[in-house]
């Protein structure tokens, strides 16, 4: 008697673990990338200032040193971090307002204790280095390569209205997971095939 295999679902299941297989060398390409990218962040940290913010801003200015003019705050956040000793506090991210035409740009400008702290900070000069603004996005986006841009943002270095000194640049802050996410996709991709060998099994054995 001859058994038949299920065309359909043989062929749906092939093109999934084939595009498991895709996405995960996808990512092995995106490591060696990444590496690269690396290597030049952590060469930025001894270049000259620039202004900020600057156009087009990409990640390849990540942790350069630079210098803002803020007109006027017109907008707080508070977010957990910690300080330059590592003890943990609150991250007070100021919006800030460069002109009329200018673009507006971010700021932290130290570390405080509480998270409702309002700091006494009206603007000016600001210099530091320049980092990833948070933007909570989603982990599942990381896995799939995809999401919103980033946003950057100047991190004072000195710290400003008496709060607590801001880390330093840190190359740890830039994931690089992508050697992980590889390996995700291709133990998802072995275990569908092995989930429908047994399924092709399991049939064959009822009939």
């Amino acid at each position: 008697m001859t058994r038949r295999v299920p065309v359909v679902a043989s062929i749906l299941v092939a093109l999934a673990v084939a595009a498991m297989i895709a996405l995960g060398v996808w990512q092995l390409q995106r490591r060696h990338q990444k590496d690269a990218l690396v290597a030049r962040l952590s060469a930025n940290r001894d270049l000259p200032p620039i202004a900020f913010p600057r156009v087009p801003v990409g990640d390849d200015l990540l942790f350069r040193r630079a210098v803002a003019h803020c007109l006027q705050p017109t907008g707080w956040q508070s977010e957990g971090g910690h300080d330059a000793s590592g003890k943990p506090g609150w991250r007070q991210i100021a919006q800030c307002r460069t002109g009329a035409e200018g673009p507006g740009f971010a700021v932290q400008i130290g570390i405080a204790g509480a998270p409702n702290t309002t700091p006494g900070w009206a603007g000016g000069v600001v210099q530091g280095y320049i980092a990833r603004a948070p933007d909570h996005q989603p982990l599942i986006a990381g896995l799939f390569g995809k999401g919103a841009p980033k946003t950057l943002m100047l991190v004072a270095d000195p710290p400003l209205a008496r709060l607590a000194p801001n880390p330093p640049a840190d190359l740890s802050s830039v994931p690089n997971n992508h050697l992980a996410y590889a390996v995700q996709w291709f133990v998802f991709a072995f275990v569908a095939a092995v989930i429908y060998a047994l399924a092709l099994r399991k049939r064959a054995a009822r009939e």
